[in-house]
């Protein structure tokens, strides 16, 4: 009985946490409020259910308002329904295919990359609500400076996004501050089944990419989340299963879609969660809001609301992290910059595929080191001799000049054909021009 009461006590701590979140997600995104606590509902109590993860909670992130807003700017909000829908079927279906570990196999460098990408373009996308007026600008401060003392407290039981945002929206509402506030619709006009009229390739491209970003977001949290407790670890093809059917659902009711979210995972875990039954409440709770006190959300400040995704998306950026990779290596520094400042020029996708490409061209040029030594015998080699470093090995082939001449390949841990190639050819040429030579190790 007690970790269930420890279970009720978490659920009501990522309840305080989804809710300003799911919100936000929304209005960032540029559909209606209601839609993210929708998307926060069926992560809670569907994905919440099913096997996979214990500990992490699922709905609206933040990573995903960059590629939300694109698509509703680019095929509508209309059309937000199909490619909810079909990227839950595509997660369900690598799941089941059991990819759900490939998404971990990702160079650190491209995540991190694509995290302070998305964390850029989010600061940069709410400043504008910020800089309307000095009023805006002063409420969204207040709400950061809360935000950032409440976790110095004893109290931090309490989420200080919550605080920030009940303290600040109190402050407006007091003072009659003559900001714009959220709008909330009603859940029968917001939510509807797909069209699937709007069904073309623009679409199911699009789906394709939340499907795939959605994935590894939800994969890269899962691996987070299991070293923060000690309980059973996820099971990563049945929580891709798991996240797909919620998409699915959400997909259906024309809502937001979902990732597994590491600020609210955390947030369950730190309150004492055991088991997931404190998810599927969370999810009860956020149901119970939405049906029953909407209207609250009408009296909080745009502005306000913009101050925690700049909180977030500076916290996406992950200003140490990326330090402490440039000072270790700043080859994989590189790529997280191209990452990060492609997505920023361009769009999610080109930058993290292009990130992707730099990762693999950076893997490829390290395996391929190759140590050419001239020697007084000759010339000894070492590490791996690929086409990459072709060019080097003939440039000192053609300086060896001696009467006998011994080729040591017994450091040499792989050999591609056309270094093979090159080293036979030029085997047969040193012979017939009336050299010795000696191969050892091959």
């Amino acid at each position: 009985m007690k970790k269930y009461w420890a279970d009720l006590g978490a659920s009501v701590v990522v309840f305080l946490v989804a809710l300003p979140l799911c919100v936000g997600v929304a209005v960032a995104s540029g559909v209606p409020a209601e839609l993210g606590i929708v998307t926060g509902v069926v992560g809670g109590i569907v994905v919440g259910l099913l096997p996979g993860s214990t500990m992490q909670v699922s709905g609206p992130a933040a990573g995903l308002t960059v590629l939300v807003a694109d698509a509703v700017a680019q095929h509508g909000i209309q059309a937000l329904g199909v490619i909810v829908l079909g990227a839950g079927l595509l997660q369900i279906a690598l799941g089941l295919a059991r990819c759900g570990r490939w998404f971990r196999a990702i160079s650190p460098s491209v995540v991190q990359g694509m995290l302070a990408g998305i964390g850029l373009v989010l600061v940069f996308g709410q400043v504008k609500h910020l800089v309307v007026s000095p009023v805006a600008l002063a409420l969204g401060l207040l709400t950061v400076v809360i935000m950032l003392l409440w976790q110095r407290t004893r109290l931090r039981l309490v989420p200080g996004i919550l605080v920030g945002v009940v303290v600040c929206t109190v402050v407006a509402a007091v003072s009659g501050s003559p900001v714009a506030r959220i709008e909330v619709g009603t859940l029968s006009a917001d939510v509807h089944l797909p069209d699937f009229s709007l069904l073309d390739t623009g679409v199911v491209g699009t789906a394709v990419v939340f499907a795939l970003v959605a994935s590894a977001e939800s994969m890269f949290s899962a691996a987070a989340v299991d070293r923060m407790h000690t309980g059973p670890r996820t099971r990563y093809n049945r929580e891709l299963v798991a996240q797909g059917v919620g998409n699915s659902i959400c997909g259906l009711l024309g809502a937001l879609p979902m990732t597994a979210v590491i600020v609210r995972s955390a947030a369950n875990v730190q309150a004492g969660a055991r088991t997931r039954a404190s998810r599927v409440l969370h999810g009860v709770w956020l149901l119970m809001f939405v049906v029953l006190l909407p209207g609250l959300l009408t009296l909080i400040p745009v502005a306000v609301l913009a101050a925690v995704l700049v909180h977030a998306g500076w916290k996406l950026l992950g200003g140490r992290q990326v330090i402490t990779l440039w000072r270790t290596d700043k080859a994989e520094g590189a790529v997280l910059v191209l990452t990060a400042g492609l997505i920023v020029a361009t769009d999610l996708l080109t930058g993290t595929l292009i990130g992707l490409l730099a990762a693999v061209v950076k893997t490829a040029w390290d395996v391929s080191r190759l140590s050419v030594t001239i020697t007084k015998d000759g010339v000894a080699l070492k590490g791996n001799a690929t086409f990459l470093r072709l060019p080097r090995l003939l440039d000192a082939l053609d300086r060896v000049d001696r009467e006998h001449v011994r080729m040591d390949l017994s450091g040499v841990r792989h050999l591609d054909q056309a270094c093979g190639q090159a080293i036979d050819q030029w085997v047969d040429e040193s012979r017939r021009a009336g050299r010795t030579v000696e191969l050892v190790g091959r």
